[in-house]
């Protein structure tokens, strides 16, 4: 909670580097740029727009903001990503008796936290294969803990996994949207087709899907 969210964006849209990712630090903005081209490892990226708009205007990610701040003051810490991965437990169960509604959303946060870091190490270590159950694992966490998916995006990750894919989540606010799906080069055209058999047997509109590939930021071209 160092800086809108929003900034998330707007850095990545201009400090971006191709074939890398985007490691910022929301608080005091310092960036990392880790190595990340899904096709020199045989991968590829895939983007599912669900065709569901977006619809935060209720009110919920501000109740779960404000959710997360209360926790944080039950818990004497300035944010939650102060809470150690490791006192998590501890941390739960103080929360169960002050503040048991915060109690979901302190865990997605601070695994949420743990996962980011986990993903880094490993596209780090060149190992980005086992990333994909960790995309899933947030998947679950956003889904059940801080309760920001939508039927749509679930049918996503569900059919993407049981298609083959290594890992996939929804990325962006939630409510509607895209998921991302990490998926072998050699099963793309599997997974695509059976989401889009998902979606038809649901009764749903056919997603669009495209391949997203790291690409440097904005620049000045003339």
């Amino acid at each position: 909670m160092g800086v809108p969210c929003g900034a998330m964006d707007q850095t990545a849209s201009a400090c971006c580097v191709a074939d890398h990712v985007l490691h910022l630090d929301t608080r005091d903005l310092s960036r990392r740029q880790i190595p990340f081209d899904p096709r020199a490892w045989g991968l590829r990226l895939l983007v599912v727009d669900t065709g569901v708009k977006h619809d935060v205007g209720a009110g919920e990610y501000a109740r779960r903001r404000a959710g997360c701040l209360e926790a944080a003051r039950a818990l004497g810490v300035r944010a939650l990503r102060d809470v150690p991965y490791e006192q998590l437990p501890a941390a739960l169960e103080q929360l169960a008796a002050t503040a048991p509604g915060a109690v979901p959303l302190v865990r997605h946060v601070v695994t949420e936290n743990h996962r980011v870091a986990a993903v880094a190490a490993l596209l780090a270590a060149g190992d980005p294969r086992a990333a994909g159950p960790l995309l899933t694992a947030g998947h679950a966490s956003l889904r059940d803990d801080f309760g920001v998916s939508c039927p749509e995006l679930d049918l996503v990750v569900t059919t993407a996994t049981a298609a083959g894919a290594l890992g996939a989540r929804m990325t962006g606010a939630g409510f509607g949207g895209s998921a991302v799906v990490l998926v072998e080069e050699a099963a793309a055209g599997a997974v695509e087709k059976a989401v889009a058999d998902a979606f038809a047997a649901a009764g749903y509109g056919t997603p669009r899907v495209f391949t997203a590939a790291p690409a440097p930021g904005a620049r000045r071209i003339a």
